[in-house]
């Protein structure tokens, strides 16, 4: 893709759209009491807005709109702890999704699942790294089948959207 069209008013404004629907989608995740109550656990909304973006934008967009996500979740509703959990979280599963979208016959569901046990693994070891214990591998556990779970519910509303919008390709 060249500069001119990375950078055209049109794609501008379809990142900030993005970028929008994910704060959004963060915020009313927040206030979804039977999820925030167990933690560790949420439903990880904005992660089928990722889909999207790895999918029909590319994968440095998709980079940018996870690191713009967490940063600004952070300055608007977290702390700066919270938004280290985010990104190790954040980054480890758009990574793992990116590579798993370049193997054909894979489907997105597939590949959201994936990024949600993945999310998961990066805040428990970036809790294990910060607490200093090894002990926490034990609610691994439970998080990746949340992970699994909130992962192909996010991936099949991703698959939705994306059948509706093949002309943003």
């Amino acid at each position: 893709m060249s500069r001119s069209t990375r950078f055209s008013p049109k794609r501008v404004a379809l990142c900030g759209l993005l970028l929008s629907l994910m704060l959004i989608l963060g915020y009313v995740e927040s206030l979804i009491p039977a999820v925030s109550a167990v933690p560790g656990i949420k439903l990880g909304l904005s992660n089928g807005v990722l889909i999207f973006a790895i999918y029909m934008l590319d994968v440095p967009t998709s980079f940018v709109l996870m690191a713009l996500k967490v940063v600004l979740s952070g300055a608007l509703f977290g702390n700066p702890n919270a938004m280290l959990y985010a990104f190790s979280g954040g980054l480890l599963s758009v990574v793992a999704m990116v590579l798993l979208s370049k193997i054909k016959g894979l489907h997105p569901v597939t590949i959201s699942m994936v990024g949600g046990v993945m999310h998961n693994v990066g805040q428990v070891g970036m809790a294990m790294i910060q607490l200093q214990t090894g002990s926490l591998v034990y609610y691994m556990a439970i998080l990746m089948i949340v992970g699994l779970v909130c992962g192909a519910l996010t991936g099949v509303c991703a698959t939705h959207v994306m059948k509706h919008l093949k002309h943003f390709r």
